[in-house]
């Protein structure tokens, strides 16, 4: 996570013009006490993750459990290529699969009414 020095700049020049000289320096004392109280709650929450966990707590690849990182096609690609290797069966599995997912829709089956028909009423969901 990199921040433009240039956002800096123009975050603290909004800061002056806001808050002016006098009150500038009070404001950057509370942000970096707040900024420390941050970085020990952080400290002490990996702290207490590493206690809990033993010694397996620096062994685990934390990039795999990131949940941006997921996306259901690629896992469906891969459960059926590690299930079956790479052949043209499963492959077509995949294709088809990622197809029916796309064009799953949840909605009802429309039904037409005859003219003068008045539309359905359910008494119990009101």
């Amino acid at each position: 996570m990199s921040i433009d020095f240039n956002k800096i700049l123009i975050i603290g020049i909004i800061a002056v013009l806001l808050l002016g000289p006098q009150r500038l320096p009070m404001y950057a004392q509370k942000l970096a006490e707040f900024v420390k109280a941050v970085r020990r709650f952080a400290d002490t929450a990996k702290d207490r993750m590493r206690e809990e966990m033993g010694p397996e707590f620096d062994d685990v690849d934390w990039q795999k459990l990131d949940p941006r990182q997921y996306d259901p096609r690629r896992i469906i690609r891969d459960a059926l290529l590690d299930s079956g290797g790479t052949t043209a069966g499963s492959m077509a599995a995949v294709e088809t699969a990622q197809v029916t997912a796309s064009k799953v829709r949840a909605t009802a089956p429309v039904v037409p009414l005859a003219e003068g028909e008045p539309a359905p009423f359910d008494t119990e969901a009101t």
